[in-house]
């Protein structure tokens, strides 16, 4: 399924990200990387700096670094994902769990308020 990728497409602006380990008021959940470069050479009509740089910055909180460099390619061709969720191989079982979890929590923090 594209359903986590079509959550990090919709991600709103940016929300605030709580040190003390919470998300809600203070410092702008923003970072960058791989993820957020990705997602701006994407091209999509959601993709903003500040969107991308909110789905990076829950990418270095839920994702191996293993998991962000696969998931590069996801934003290249997301029939990626769909054959992760259908492969017998633990490997792709792990990513398709991670990234579908991942794919969720942006979603909910980079989501416009």
């Amino acid at each position: 399924m594209i359903c986590a990728l079509s959550a990090l497409a919709a991600c709103g602006g940016p929300r605030g990200y709580n040190p003390s380990g919470g998300y809600g008021g203070g410092a702008v959940l923003f970072a960058t990387g791989p993820i957020n470069s990705a997602c701006l050479a994407a091209g999509r009509k959601q993709a903003s700096r500040a969107r991308c740089g909110c789905i990076q910055a829950v990418a270095d909180r839920e994702l191996s670094a293993s998991d962000q460099r696969r998931g590069v390619q996801v934003f290249k061709d997301p029939h990626i994902l769909q054959q992760a969720r259908q492969s017998d191989r633990a490997s792709d079982n792990a990513f398709w769990a991670a990234w579908k979890a991942y794919g969720n929590t942006a979603q909910t923090l980079c989501s416009a308020a």
